[in-house]
């Protein structure tokens, strides 16, 4: 540690004229001089490491500062995600709404023009197999009473029956 260093005569030297003005500002400004000279080699020396301090300490801000920004930016990204999420279900509600709506409407219309529904269709096809299978359970019946009548007739001779004349049709008028 640097040793205080006094002035080499004091005020009242110069006040009694021992010591002349000149010399006394010229060591005045020597001491200023070698103070300043001082102060910088300390500012530099110590200025390293408050330096090196500052830097260290803008390191972890920017760290902190990263891990907030990154934490906001979550944050936002999760609520644009749930209002997205809200917006896509309540626009595809509204979407079903209407094509229900939509349907309904098509449904009257091709009602009043007469135009069978799909459920009308399925019921008529129902009724159809029904009579299909109907028809065919008669068909087979009748071929199976032929087939037992015609044992029963084999002995006996067959009458022929006369052809019947047809009608004769009905002309249509002359077109005038």
């Amino acid at each position: 540690m640097a040793t205080k260093k006094s002035f080499p005569f004091g005020p009242e030297d110069m006040a009694s004229g021992a010591v002349p003005l000149s010399d006394a500002v010229k060591e005045s400004a020597q001491q200023i001089w070698l103070a300043g000279l001082g102060a910088f080699s300390k500012a530099q020396a110590e200025g390293g490491k408050v330096f090196e301090a500052l830097v260290k300490e803008g390191v972890n801000m920017q760290r902190k500062t990263q891990t907030v920004a990154e934490e906001k930016i979550t944050e936002a990204a999760q609520r644009m995600t749930s209002a997205a999420t809200e917006m896509g279900s309540r626009a595809a509600g509204q979407w079903d709404k209407l094509e229900t709506i939509f349907e309904d409407r098509v449904a009257k219309a091709l009602g009043r023009l007469g135009i069978p529904t799909a459920r009308d269709l399925q019921a008529l096809n129902e009724r159809i197999d029904a009579l299909t299978e109907e028809l065919a359970k008669t068909r087979k019946a009748p071929a199976a009473r032929a087939t037992k009548s015609a044992g029963k007739t084999a002995g006996k001779p067959a009458h022929p029956t006369p052809a019947k004349k047809a009608a004769p049709r009905a002309r249509k008028p002359a077109a005038r």
